[in-house]
């Protein structure tokens, strides 16, 4: 059995769902996740945004505007009174549970209902359309399986003896629609496995029935070896290790959720991204092998600050980083990158929320700097120390860029450079031209 995985433009419009029903009724048995529609989570979170300020009024505009567009894509998606009627039935009940919350107390738990409401409505409404085609298609409830645990990670074991059940309901069905995003957490509440989450869904459910493969369909000809939105000349990437394609999601590389590989890595399950715009072409492949001697791609990610702790209280002092890394602990901020020397550390960080605070207490232990406006280069391929001469080649590269920060050795498969967020295009090009185009 295969898992197969829509995004939100996939099923953005009544003609995207026709397309996704075509690619997903070959006859072979298949699990298949679906997104919210394009655009609805953001709306959802908009109508949130008016529930928590109190303003019920405005809330309730958002409501009215989106569920018109709904009634509109049921009137294109089915062709039958019976199936019409069903799908505003469909959509009413779910607005009007959405309304329900203008009424009362709006908390973080109302919205995470609220959000789940996307993908319990794109998901219905493309089950009803197999079954008005005549296809053998079943709903499977995301929020009958899909759990995380008081750590609020996912919980493999309850997610695997639940789906179990719920697909031996449905022996003879040849299409098993579920949601992706959404979940229950350890107290039975309805959650979600933050935005993104669908990939995630995808690969657990794919580790959770042992599945030949888990493919995620965007609207993409698969992972780029570049930004093409900045950079000439960039190509799909046809194989990637699944630490290649971490590292890659990690630094900015959209089309694939950085949590997503880790199940499918560890079942051993290959996951292929693939285009519905054009589903016939290779796509890339994800899977534990890896091509020797190759770079494979190079990804940005922007608005990172940079701070350096200089201290020569440091020369030979144990305990000085644990001191720093505790401060940055504290205040739940994650660091990018670390390089030391013998009187100071640098860190890079994405998250600036408690910088202030953090600042304030890393001067305890010595003189604090700061580089707001960065960005982090990643070079991704088979980079490992005995591989004589490739970190020069992207060295090389960078050869006319001022590069602030370098990490390289703390992974087998990536090189990091962090740069003036101004100095990225050229960056990325001369990367691309050197290491891709220069052939």
């Amino acid at each position: 059995m295969k898992v197969l995985k829509f995004g939100g433009t996939s099923v953005g419009s009544a003609e995207r769902m026709k397309e996704v029903a075509k690619l997903i009724t070959d006859g072979e048995k298949k699990i298949v996740v679906l997104s919210a529609m394009s655009g609805t989570t953001n709306t959802l979170v908009e109508i949130s945004d008016y529930l928590y300020k109190k303003n019920p009024d405005g809330a309730n505009e958002i409501i009215n505007e989106l569920e018109k567009k709904y009634k509109k894509h049921v009137d294109e998606l089915y062709s039958t009174d019976e199936y019409k009627q069903k799908g505003l039935e469909i959509i009413k009940s779910h607005f009007d549970y959405i309304r329900s919350y203008t009424k009362d107390l709006f908390t973080l738990f109302e919205e995470k209902v609220v959000l789940a409401q996307g993908e319990l409505i794109s998901t219905a409404m493309v089950n009803n359309y197999l079954c008005e085609c005549g296809v053998k298609s079943v709903l499977l409830p995301a929020l009958e399986f899909m759990r995380t645990d008081k750590n609020a990670e996912p919980d493999p074991k309850y997610i695997k003896e639940k789906l179990a059940v719920q697909l031996e309901l449905y022996p003879d069905a040849e299409i098993y629609i579920t949601q992706g995003f959404i979940c229950r957490n350890a107290y039975g509440e309805i959650d979600n496995l933050q935005r993104g989450g669908s990939d995630y869904t995808a690969s657990l459910i794919g580790a959770a029935v042992n599945a030949a493969e888990i493919q995620i369909w965007t609207d993409i000809d698969g992972l780029h070896n570049n930004d093409p939105r900045i950079v000439d000349k960039t190509a799909p990437v046809r194989q990637l290790h699944f630490e290649e394609a971490a590292e890659l999601a990690y630094f900015g590389a959209k089309i694939l959720h950085p949590t997503c590989v880790q199940p499918a890595k560890y079942a051993n399950i290959p996951v292929r991204l693939l285009n519905t715009m054009e589903p016939t072409a290779p796509g890339t492949l994800i899977s534990n092998e890896t091509e020797k001697d190759k770079i494979k791609a190079v990804a940005a990610k922007d608005n990172i600050t940079a701070i350096k702790i200089k201290s020569s209280r440091m020369l030979l002092a144990h305990g000085f980083l644990r001191k720093v890394f505790e401060i940055f602990e504290s205040y739940q901020t994650s660091i990018d990158m670390v390089c030391t020397s013998e009187v100071g550390v640098s860190v890079s960080i994405d998250n600036t929320k408690h910088l202030p605070e953090i600042l304030d207490d890393l001067k305890k232990y010595g003189t604090v700097t700061v580089d707001q406006d960065m960005c982090i280069i990643c070079v991704v391929g088979d980079l490992k120390w005995e591989n004589v001469g490739f970190e020069a080649i992207a060295l090389d590269a960078m050869r006319n860029i001022p590069v602030r920060m370098i990490s390289y050795g703390g992974s087998n498969y990536n090189i990091s450079f962090l740069i003036k967020e101004s100095d990225k295009k050229a960056a990325l090009q001369s990367l691309s031209d050197l290491l891709f185009n220069n052939k």
